[in-house]
């Protein structure tokens, strides 16, 4: 019974062992002769059962551990090993004790040693990648793109007539977005004319009638020279009078001359006068001349304005972009200042928000490699423009007041502006608020 647990415990079946012969029914001739055949030393066959016994307790132990009972007896499941098949063929021993642990010891070893390899080769390769990829460069996922966004709003108030763009259409600077009805507007530019037109006679007839004033005030200055020549000759013929008396001349001569005196005298200052009343009005028509100037230079600021609110009627991109935000539509009545859509240029740019941290050794110049979410097989290349000084939460709507209240310590992150080198692809849609990692090369 020994010998066929034995025998099972090496993965034999019941009929092989039955069909095998047992050593211990080997006649002691038999072995003698079989000892003789193979030119081997005479087998002990007291040792060989004493070997026997020994491998039985040695099998019930193994069969034990490999689920056979102490009986000897075969469970409803059997485990079969893979040990070889023990034969006795000349200098073949039969293996019937487990392998020593000295090879086991040494494949643990073995395995040890090539873990602590494989550890050392990923620490080295982490390392290694740290201080190339990760160490010299700072990032964050808290940027975005930034540009300029243009307003177009009407200067003037009517009923949209054409509408010449669509929804996030590119335009060029000085295209046409959409046109006005202007026939008002044609209307008041032909009243202005009128207007200029009439400031111009204005202006003419002021010129001819200060002419005409100031010719005659010339009159009165000439009869104001007759009229004191007159008079200087009447005072010498008073004089000359006076001086021959009564003895050369009558009374009522002398009388006539006094009287001729204070004629002409009262005609110099009638002439005076009349040259003071020329000369006013000489100056009225001069100020008539200037106020039909003014007149005119009104009549020309309104035909500018009238030209120019015709030209409202027709609004144009400011500048080149694409079209965005457009609330107005064909047949809309419009107010001056009312925002009708709005032009995104191609010129863009980053602006991240790192922590304070990690400014340490970022520096206006510093290159940059932009990563745009939209485009993730994209890298654009940059520079470190500008650091805000400040951080974005004391410019905010409402900054924070640390003097109140329990404080806990926040790290701030602060606006680094990041100036794209060359303008992206024109089949690329970007524009402000897209999200993008950028990092900067700070070693």
């Amino acid at each position: 019974m020994t010998a066929r647990i034995v025998a099972r415990s090496f993965g034999q079946t019941n009929s092989e062992i039955s069909r095998r012969p047992s050593l211990e029914k080997f006649p002691k001739s038999a072995l003698n002769k079989f000892e003789n055949q193979n030119d081997h030393a005479p087998v002990n066959q007291t040792k060989i059962k004493s070997n026997m016994n020994t491998n039985r307790n040695n099998s019930n132990e193994t069969v034990a551990e490999n689920g056979f009972d102490t009986n000897g007896h075969r469970p409803a499941t059997e485990i079969h090993t893979a040990a070889p098949r023990p034969h006795v063929n000349g200098d073949e021993k039969i293996p019937m004790s487990p392998p020593t642990s000295k090879g086991a010891a040494h494949q643990k070893r073995q395995r040890q040693i090539l873990a602590a390899a494989a550890a050392l080769v990923v620490a080295l390769a982490t390392g290694v990648y740290y201080f190339r990829f990760v160490a010299p460069f700072e990032t964050t996922d808290d940027a975005f793109i930034e540009g300029h966004v243009t307003a177009v709003a009407s200067q003037v108030s009517g009923r949209v007539a054409r509408l010449l763009v669509r929804d996030n259409q590119e335009v060029k600077q000085g295209d046409l977005l959409l046109e006005i009805d202007p026939r008002d507007y044609e209307a008041k530019l032909a009243q202005a004319q009128a207007d200029l037109k009439a400031a111009q006679s204005q202006l003419e007839e002021a010129k001819s009638q200060f002419g005409a004033d100031l010719a005659k005030a010339n009159q009165e200055r000439a009869n104001l020279v007759s009229v004191e020549a007159q008079a200087a000759y009447a005072e010498t013929d008073l004089t000359r009078k006076r001086t021959i008396g009564i003895s050369g001349v009558s009374q009522d001569q002398i009388d006539a001359a006094e009287t001729q005196v204070r004629s002409t005298a009262a005609d110099v200052l009638v002439a005076r006068n009349k040259i003071s009343a020329a000369e006013a009005q000489s100056a009225l028509s001069l100020a008539s001349v200037g106020t039909a100037k003014a007149k005119i230079a009104q009549s020309e600021a309104a035909l500018r304005q009238a030209e120019l609110n015709l030209s409202y009627t027709k609004i144009t991109a400011p500048e080149a972009g694409r079209v965005t935000r457009r609330v107005v539509e064909q047949g809309n009545y419009i107010q001056p200042g009312q925002s009708l859509l709005a032009i995104v240029p191609k010129n863009i740019w980053v602006i991240a928000n790192y922590k304070e941290t990690q400014l340490t050794h970022m520096r206006p110049g510093q290159p940059v490699a932009v990563e745009v979410d939209a485009y993730p097989q994209f890298k654009f290349k940059g520079h470190v423009d500008s650091i805000q000084n400040g951080a974005g939460a004391r410019f905010s709507l409402f900054p924070p007041e640390n003097a109140t209240g329990n404080y806990i310590k926040v790290v701030q992150r602060v606006p680094v502006k990041i100036v794209l080198d060359e303008t992206p692809e024109s089949d690329l849609a970007l524009g402000p608020g897209m999200s993008v990692d950028p990092k900067v090369r700070v070693r």
